[in-house]
């Protein structure tokens, strides 16, 4: 793929100057990040505390995040946004008073926290909702990547600059670079001409038109393909990509490699998500067999890296999974918006972020508990042999709801006996999960109809022909009053060999000997 093309979405005027803005804030939120880690750290001595600050901003996108993307579907997206951005940028200014001031102290600093949280959780599902309309459709998976791209450098630029600034200056200085960021991002608001914006998506149906919360999951569960996307990352996100802790006991224990060590390991990982951005970047089309791989080889490299031996193995290890994440991720975000209704767009958005913030809830405590009682090595292992099935589980999943086959490469791996048949069960009872059997039912009955007319007896096979020009005529009824069973009749001999039209192919005539 040309270079050009990496960059596709920068084409876009509107794109670039929200990918510019983007990057300040972005810097700047990482900033912050670390000032409060730092100043609770230094203020209690504990990483009981440190963490619970960011629980704090976790936890209102598991209560709010639902209403975020009601929100993102229902109210216009600039002004809400140029409000969120001055609430963050106030709350950023309050967080620099209390470092300066020392005026109430860490429970000023958890409240903020927890009210920088509620902010995100409702800003979130809108600003996705809006930034898909700053490119076009096709451009839309490319604008996801470079945005994966901007955070991942945004964040190795934060942590960096952070370092030295809070040494030399302390944490209410880094509060006060946040608070000024987020001035970047109303200017780009303000900026972006509004009738080059793409709000047009596919068409909808009348249930679309209700903005409401119960509307949003009930389209949801309408979309099997979407769900099972989102179930296998949470699977991954929960198990394969929680490296915050299993690098942390893995330095602590295994590699003995202390905290200098987790540190290198840390920028090796913010290393590999930048290379994940560019790859995912350079795709033209992010699918889902794209998905599928990747999951596959996050999870192998995931038993390897527990069978590493030292620091240097398991870091050349760890580069690539962290990649392999950013491509999960971006390709989970573009088919959740491309595969549904525009009008939909904020609520399925919601049930992404909620997905991301679930697994890591999730999985951070459970593979702390699994490292401390059965080893990291052993986690990381076992981690990596659930997410390999579970992937392998939604490949086949994914291959029967949508007819086809994801990828010829995916598909060869999948076909190894001994990961094919726990898989295959796997997928057979997540398919009658998210299809439940009324609806194959809908579908098989007109089906064996069809097969039964144009597929007689074995015995009356040799009697006459299989089909005749009568016979051709009800299977073009049956097609035109079933759209969706003629799809599946493509493999039937009689329709095989009959015209798109519908007229029969008349069979060659045998040639005559003297």
């Amino acid at each position: 793929m040309a270079f050009g093309a990496t960059f596709a979405a920068l084409r876009h005027r509107n794109y670039r100057i929200w990918a510019a803005a983007g990057l300040v804030s972005v810097v700047g939120t990482w900033m912050q990040v670390l000032g409060v880690n730092w100043y609770v750290l230094a203020e209690t001595g504990s990483a009981t505390s440190m963490g619970l600050a960011v629980l704090l901003q976790a936890i209102p996108m598991l209560l709010l995040g639902v209403w975020g993307g009601a929100l993102a579907d229902r109210l216009p997206a600039r002004p809400v946004l140029i409000g969120a951005q001055v609430a963050h940028a106030a709350l950023a200014a309050g967080l620099a008073v209390v470092a300066f001031t020392g005026a109430g102290g860490l429970p000023a600093i958890y409240a903020i926290s927890l009210a920088t949280g509620a902010v995100s959780a409702i800003e979130g599902p809108i600003m996705g909702r809006w930034c898909s309309t700053l490119v076009d459709r096709e451009s839309l998976g490319n604008a996801l990547a470079l945005g994966s791209l901007t955070h991942s450098a945004g964040r190795i630029l934060g942590m960096s600059a952070g370092a030295v600034v809070v040494a030399l200056l302390g944490p209410g200085m880094l509060f006060a670079i946040n608070a000024a960021s987020f001035l970047a991002v109303v200017a780009a608001l303000f900026a972006v001409r509004e009738r080059e914006l793409h709000t047009s998506g596919p068409a909808a149906g009348a249930e679309v038109a209700d903005t409401g919360i119960r509307a949003g999951f009930r389209y949801l569960l309408r979309q099997p393909v979407v769900l099972v996307a989102l179930a296998l990352a949470f699977v991954l996100g929960s198990l394969g990509r929680n490296y915050q802790v299993t690098m942390a006991a893995m330095s602590d224990g295994p590699l003995a490699a202390g905290a200098s060590g987790y540190g290198v390991l840390s920028s090796v990982f913010a290393v590999g998500t930048v290379v994940g951005a560019f790859l995912a970047a350079r795709r033209r089309e992010l699918g889902y067999g794209v998905l599928v791989a990747a999951g596959l080889l996050a999870s192998v490299l995931q038993i390897v890296a527990g069978l590493a031996p030292g620091t240097v193995s398991f870091a050349a290890v760890i580069l690539p999974i962290a990649a392999a994440a950013v491509v999960i991720d971006t390709t989970v975000g573009a088919r959740a918006q491309l595969d549904t209704d525009y009008a939909m767009r904020g609520r399925v958005l919601a049930a992404v972020g909620i997905t991301g913030s679930v697994a890591a809830a999730v999985g951070a405590p459970l593979l702390g508990w699994l490292s401390e009682h059965a080893g990291p090595r052993q986690t990381l292992v076992l981690a990596g042999v659930i997410t390999a099935v579970a992937t392998a589980a939604a490949a086949l999943v994914l291959e029967r709801l949508r007819g086809r086959r994801l990828n010829g490469r995916v598909t060869r791996v999948l076909s190894v006996p001994a990961l094919r048949r726990p898989a295959r069960r796997a997928a057979s009872t997540a398919t009658r999960v998210v299809w439940p059997a009324s609806a194959v039912a809908r579908i098989v009955g007109p089906v064996s109809a069809v097969a039964r007319i144009v597929r007689p007896a074995r015995g009356a096979a040799a009697a006459k022909p299989v089909a005749s020009v009568k016979t051709v005529a009800s299977v073009k009824t049956v097609v035109s009053a079933k759209p969706v069973a003629a799809s599946k009749m493509v493999a039937s001999p009689a329709v095989a060999r009959a015209r798109p039209g519908g007229a029969p192919v008349r069979p060659a005539r045998r040639s005559r000997t003297p």
